[in-house]
């Protein structure tokens, strides 16, 4: 009664944006998410989103506002911070970030000063904008320097990544990325770091859900500072998240007169460094998803999302795709179209006029623009949400071929978005 309440009072406010909403609704339930970077809340992490919450103003932290009436406020964010602390076993974390960028934002505010070095995986390769491109804050702040994959295996080289960091001596080495579709080896980047005296960054929004059910390596143990988002594997609202060690290792070198230690200086690096008033809505909802990540259920879907990635990369190369690096270990799969002649803003399209719904993305040495890249990025996270599995798998990644060889063929196109429709009907959204 209360949801069917807050539909009417919308549609009675302002039908405009309800009608909207509504047609965003029958998209996602219609058609076939597969954006790595996308997935579906559960009806409870949507429920602490869209409440009373979002009235109050919080800036500081619990036990330290510079407003009064926070009581309950406090202890919802304590909350979040201890589940999030066990989930990922952590000395310190600071649930207040608005997003993985502004969590990234912070993390380097925290230990850098304007025009230090930091050494960092390539866009091409697998990184993000946050991680030193030129036209976002952390390229025009920063000096960062890039290491790739080798151009054979399509894998990062930790002897070369080793190479470049002694030659170039970073603050900081990042390891993590968007579109890197393998394993990382934390523990190797940390010796790196350690050999160069640089601090070590993890940034795992792609993989944190993954890590949280432990079946990707954790760099808890190894990094200084581990930076995330909450709404891609992890399933959580939209938003961001900071993990760190307690003990500044380098403040001896790099910030003799600074007292504050490492979690002290993240936290002052969020607020007041970067962020005012945190969205104590969208904290309450990222307490609700840790919960639910600690789960035996989590950890199910966690294993069935990458078993749903490797048969569908398994059909697609089955198809004749050529996958970066082979194939995958995680949630996404990365595919060259290159031998097809094909962009990927072509392909994303003919995709989306079906109802399948993937990312344009640019794969290592790409020749083409970011704009119209040679590759499109896939990913299983979203589905296995849904329920589909394996069998699923197999007949998506062969919906996905016959677009692809038949880009102008409307017969095919009007097969597979009948088959679009039926999958989507037999497995409905977990809020439907």
């Amino acid at each position: 009664m209360k949801n069917k309440m807050k539909k009417e009072f919308l549609k009675k406010t302002d039908p405009k944006i309800y009608q909207l909403i509504q047609k965003e609704f029958q998209r996602q339930k219609n058609g076939l998410e597969m954006i790595a970077s996308e997935n579906f809340t559960s009806s409870a992490v949507l429920e602490a989103m869209a409440n009373v919450l979002t009235n109050k103003y919080a800036e500081g932290y619990p036990g330290k506002r510079y407003y009064s009436g926070n009581q309950f406020i406090d202890k919802i964010e304590e909350t979040a911070i201890k589940r999030c602390k066990k989930l990922f076993s952590a000395e310190h974390a600071n649930v207040q970030p608005h997003s993985g960028t502004q969590a990234n934002m912070a993390a380097y505010l925290s230990i850098l000063k304007p025009g230090d070095k930091v050494l960092a995986m390539d866009l091409a390769s697998g990184g993000h904008l946050s991680h030193g491109a030129k036209f976002n804050f952390s390229g025009k702040f920063y000096r960062f320097i890039y290491y790739g994959v080798n151009k054979k295996t399509e894998k990062i080289d930790l002897d070369e990544v080793e190479k470049i960091a002694k030659k170039a001596k970073p603050k900081l080495i990042i390891a993590g990325g968007s579109s890197y579709p393998r394993k990382i080896d934390f523990r190797g980047f940390a010796k790196i770091a350690r050999k160069v005296r640089a601090y070590f960054m993890a940034d795992i929004a792609h993989i944190a859900g993954l890590v949280a059910a432990k079946i990707h390596p954790s760099p808890v143990p190894y990094a200084d500072i581990v930076t995330s988002t909450t709404q891609k594997t992890l399933r959580g609202p939209r938003g961001g998240f900071i993990l760190c060690k307690i003990k500044d290792r380098f403040k001896k070198i790099y910030h003799p007169k600074d007292k504050k230690n490492l979690a002290q200086k993240i936290d002052s690096a969020v607020f007041p460094g970067c962020q005012g008033g945190p969205l104590e809505h969208i904290i309450a909802a990222k307490a609700v998803a840790f919960k639910e990540a600690l789960s035996q259920r989590f950890v199910n879907y966690q294993k069935q999302t990458i078993k749903n990635a490797k048969v569908l990369a398994e059909t697609l190369k089955q198809g004749g795709l050529k996958l970066i690096s082979q194939g995958t270990d995680t949630h996404l799969i990365l595919i060259d179209l290159t031998p097809l002649g094909l962009s990927g803003k072509k392909v994303e399209s003919a995709l989306e006029d079906v109802g399948i719904y993937v990312n344009k993305n640019v794969i290592p040495f790409d020749k083409r623009k970011p704009t119209d890249p040679s590759g499109i990025r896939i990913g299983t996270p979203a589905l296995t949400t849904r329920g589909m599995k394996e069998k699923e798998m197999k007949v998506i990644g062969l919906l996905i071929l016959a677009i692809i060889y038949g880009l102008n063929k409307k017969s095919v196109k009007e097969k597979v978005k009948k088959t679009v429709k039926e999958l989507s009907r037999a497995f409905p959204l977990p809020n439907e």
